[in-house]
């Protein structure tokens, strides 16, 4: 699965402006005393101590509720990028350490050899902190990423963050009864063009649609295709029990078919239809439809249950329609083609990020803060310090995505001496060993 869509469209998008309130009794898990609520203390003289606010609940300025969708072209050099805190002062933890440091070893191979679109590195940049991570120490994980990297700041640094999750649902491979909700796969007519082929100030636009008579038309809607427009061509990968939740599966771009005998199907996401993504949940609170406490997916979903008429003319909204493809061995798949793990891969805006760096995020919610690694996409996920935290499959991981909405500071952690170089000061990509 590349969860380009779903990570791509985060359950966070559903609800206005881009966002979920967070779900009322949500819980923050038992990891809540253990991490992101104690401040971490470091030294910068002898006999002089400094509290360092970075794993506290952070109270700086919050990030807009609905961060502006950045121009065509925009790109992290042209935010501008400074110096952060040292990396030892953001206060990495021994357990979220270990998890990145795996995350970022199956990331090294894309960031050495992919073009990072935000224009912030270059491939041979990566190269020492990679070599040095193959042989490193599981034990002191924090250790490698003090020792490699130097915290960044692109724009003000202001981090909105959302949720994502690989969801279950009830499937069958064959039609039968009470399965009766279809999951393609990729049409074969499907066509994706890349913009940046016919011009430069397109590049990395893509669209889809269909050939008809020499012309590229627009592809059948959500609509058109619940309505029949595929049906008979054998494009039915699977089949699904309930259309609410296999409506919510696409927004996540990636899940889970649990199967009549007990067997789970793993699907991924293959392409979708070219229309744009319609965030229901932002449709139902302009038109009253939601009351407080509603606006989670939870809530969202219980509403449409209500309301089943209404409830599919909302969903039908959203124009956008996502095809599928079985998944086997190590996943679900990110966006770099590696395996995505919950509470370590985040999805972020590649042009703002190179796919496959660190990130920290300090965040009002303790649960979300600490270290993460950019290893995912999508299309709703646009903009600087702008990000969707995966939590992996199952009921806690549905609970925490459902209601992930946190706001606070990220730190981009680059190869050191990458910001002296952006800022004129050096060649950078220096190694920091002695």
């Amino acid at each position: 699965m590349t969860l380009r869509f779903g990570a791509g469209i985060a359950i966070a998008m559903l609800a206005l402006s881009g966002c979920v309130a967070p779900q009322a009794g949500a819980p923050l898990r038992d990891r809540e005393a253990s991490r992101g609520m104690a401040p971490t203390r470091s030294t910068s003289s002898p006999g002089v101590e400094i509290l360092s606010p970075v794993r506290q609940p952070h109270e700086s300025p919050p990030a807009p509720i609905a961060p502006a969708v950045p121009p065509v072209g925009a790109k992290a050099s042209a935010v501008g990028v400074r110096a952060g805190v040292p990396v030892a002062m953001l206060g990495i933890q021994a357990d979220e350490a270990r998890a990145a440091l795996a995350a970022f070893r199956l990331s090294c191979p894309g960031l050495i050899r992919r073009t990072d679109a935000s224009g912030l590195t270059r491939g041979d940049d990566w190269r020492p902190a990679c070599a040095a991570a193959t042989g490193w120490r599981d034990g002191d994980a924090a250790g490698f990423f003090s020792r490699w990297f130097e915290a960044a700041v692109v724009g003000d640094g202001r981090a909105f963050a959302t949720g994502y999750y690989e969801p279950e649902i009830a499937g069958s491979r064959a039609r039968r009864a009470g399965y009766d909700v279809p999951v393609y796969r990729r049409p074969p007519d499907l066509i994706e063009a890349d913009l940046g082929q016919f011009a430069p100030d397109l590049k990395g636009r893509k669209i889809r649609g269909q050939a008809r008579d020499g012309k590229l038309t627009l592809y059948p809607d959500r609509a058109a295709i619940e309505a029949g427009a595929l049906r008979g061509r054998g494009l039915e990968l699977a089949w699904a029990a309930d259309p609410i939740e296999f409506f919510f599966l696409q927004v996540q771009g990636s899940g889970r078919l649990r199967l009549p005998d007990g067997g789970v199907m793993r699907i991924g996401y293959d392409s979708q239809n070219g229309r744009d993504y319609v965030g229901i949940g932002g449709l139902m609170k302009a038109r009253g439809l939601l009351g407080p406490g509603q606006s989670s997916m939870q809530g969202i979903m219980a509403w449409l249950r209500a309301h089943p008429e209404e409830g599919q003319a909302i969903m039908d909204e959203n124009k956008s329609f996502v095809f599928f493809r079985e998944l086997t061995g190590a996943g679900p798949i990110g966006a770099m083609g590696v395996a995505v793990t919950g509470r370590t891969s985040v999805a972020a805006d590649p042009a703002f990020v190179p796919l496959g760096a660190p990130v920290f995020l300090a965040l009002d919610r303790s649960e979300a803060t600490g270290l993460w690694v950019a290893q995912d996409t999508g299309g709703a996920i646009k903009g600087a310090n702008r990000f969707d935290t995966f939590w992996g499959a199952g009921d806690d991981a549905r609970s925490t995505a459902g209601g992930m909405s946190g706001r606070g500071q990220a730190w981009l952690l680059l190869p050191i001496g990458t910001v002296a170089r952006l800022n004129g000061a050096g060649d950078g990509g220096a190694d920091p060993r002695p």
